[in-house]
Order: structure tokens, then sequence, then C-alpha cells
């Protein structure tokens, strides 16, 4: 990993979204640091950890919208729809804590990140995943723009498919000193929820194109099934999506507004399919 912040260039839009590459390159066997470990920044933050919270950014769309899989697959979102109610089952991939934070985890991340691509290339038509939905911490340690190329990017430079996220408690923490426009969910909203595929800065020479997810918590509508991301913000733990213990000041209750909104439309419609709830921090301990 170098330590130097990627160059913001003009963003190439694409009409259509792109997700693998064609001939993806051998695994790297490793990154460049410039330091041994980000332990002393630890230490020096530890106290914030357990106290700093972020803001929570708006949804671009209504509280009771959803985000449809077939809208992430553009042109393509019909047909990959029509195969998946073809085959009556709908197949994902998720995970979380992707991340690595240090060179001896790499080797970790990427065979995790070769499985789920290998797992996609060797299904028939009837059994590959849809997608993936990643459960935040997608970069270590502070959701560093000069990170994601390493750490995203490279690894699932293989997948075929969309992969969604939520923010996780990395990928939102602000350390001291940051410069506003280099905070932690600016680079995640650029990279995950963009308005229009595009390369962003942060994916290199490589084609992914951005995620276009309406925000950091979103409900993603798939055939079978419905997920609803919330945003558990940037503690280390325990997690937090509203204000309603009256702790957190900076944080509003609109996670709350949006839920509520969900599950109405969710009795409204007399759902059939499943209904799963995705957190970062788990809800219960």
């Amino acid at each position: 990993m170098t330590d130097t912040e990627p160059k913001i260039l003009p963003q190439p839009i694409f009409h259509e979204p792109f997700f693998n590459e064609d001939k993806p390159s051998p695994d790297p066997t490793g990154f460049e640091t410039r330091h041994p470990s980000d332990n002393a920044t630890y230490k020096r933050i530890e106290s914030l950890l357990t106290k700093d919270i972020v803001e929570i950014p708006s949804s671009r769309i209504a509280d009771d919208e959803v985000f449809g899989l077939d809208e992430a697959y553009g042109a393509h979102g019909a047909e990959v729809l029509a195969k998946v109610k073809k085959a009556v089952k709908i197949i994902f991939h998720s995970c979380g804590d992707s991340g690595a934070s240090t060179t001896r985890k790499y080797a970790d991340e990427l065979r995790v990140a070769d499985q789920v691509s290998i797992d996609c290339a060797r299904s028939d038509a009837n059994n590959r995943p849809a997608f993936l939905f990643h459960l935040g911490d997608v970069v270590y340690n502070f959701g560093e723009s000069r990170y994601y190329y390493d750490q995203f990017y490279e690894p699932f430079r293989a997948y075929p498919a969309p992969i969604f996220a939520i923010p996780g408690n990395h990928d939102s923490f602000v350390l001291p000193g940051t410069a506003d426009d280099q905070k932690p969910l600016i680079t995640f909203q650029r990279n995950f929820c963009a308005e229009q595929p595009v390369i962003t800065p942060e994916a290199g020479s490589l084609h992914r194109t951005a995620m276009t997810q309406p925000g950091v918590y979103f409900a993603l509508d798939a055939p079978f099934v419905r997920i609803i991301g919330v945003f558990s913000n940037a503690l280390e733990d325990p997690g937090v999506i509203s204000n309603r213990s009256k702790k957190w000041p900076s944080v509003d209750d609109r996670q709350l507004t949006f839920l509520a909104a969900q599950l109405r439309r969710i009795k409204r419609e007399k759902y059939k399919g499943a209904v799963l709830l995705a957190t970062h921090h788990p809800p219960f301990c």
C-alpha cells in the first residue's frame, strides 16, 4: 500500500455498469507500506473509538422506496431477474471485515475474494450467485481513499456481479486532522452510492464501476429476498443507528424512520419473500 492519496481525476461515465476484469491478473503477493503498523495510531485514538460518531448521510430516495437488483445490472437487469425467477431461488454472497489491516492478513483477504469469484465462475446458470452484499469494514484501517485499490478493487477484480455494501466502523471513523473531502464516508459514497456508473479514482486501472445504491442505508429488492441495510456508525462497539437513547446528539433518527417505512411497506404488500436486516455491528449480543 502506498501512503499517497490518489489524484482526483475526471471520472468517466459508462452507460452500463461494469463489474469484473476480462483477464484478471495473478494475485499480488503483498503491498507496500510506509510504516510498520497502525498500533501507535490505535493507542493514540483508543478513547475516541468509544465516543466519536458521525452524522448519517441521507438516502437519495424516499424512506419507503427500494433499490432493485435489476437497477444495479442496468440494461441486463430484466434478463438476470428472469433467470433467477426461472430457477425459483436466489443465491448470493455476503461477507464483512474483508479489509486487511496488515500485510500478514492480506493473503487471507485475497483467498476469500478469490473463492467467491471462483464460485461465480464455476456455477451453472441456475446456481450462479447474483450479487455480493458486503457487511462493512471494506477498508482498514479507517477507510482512507488510498487503500481502496489494494483492499477492495484489486482483491475483487474478478467478481462478475454487483457488490453492494453498508459501511462498517472502519469505513466511517474519522481520524483527527482528516480533511473534510477525505472523510471516509465521502469516499465510501463515491464508490458505492454513485448516481451513475463511473470509474472512481480509487479503482485505479481496473474497470469495476462504482455501485449506484441510493445511500449508506437502503433496501435491496431482489427476487425472493429483500435486504434492509442500516449503517451502525463509527464506534468500535457497540453500534449506533439512532439517537433514541439521547446519548448521541449528532445522530438523528432518520434510520428509524426509514426502517419503519420499509416494514410498513412489507406489511402493506403482504411480501412473501425473505426479509433480512443487515448491519455491521451485531444487532444482538
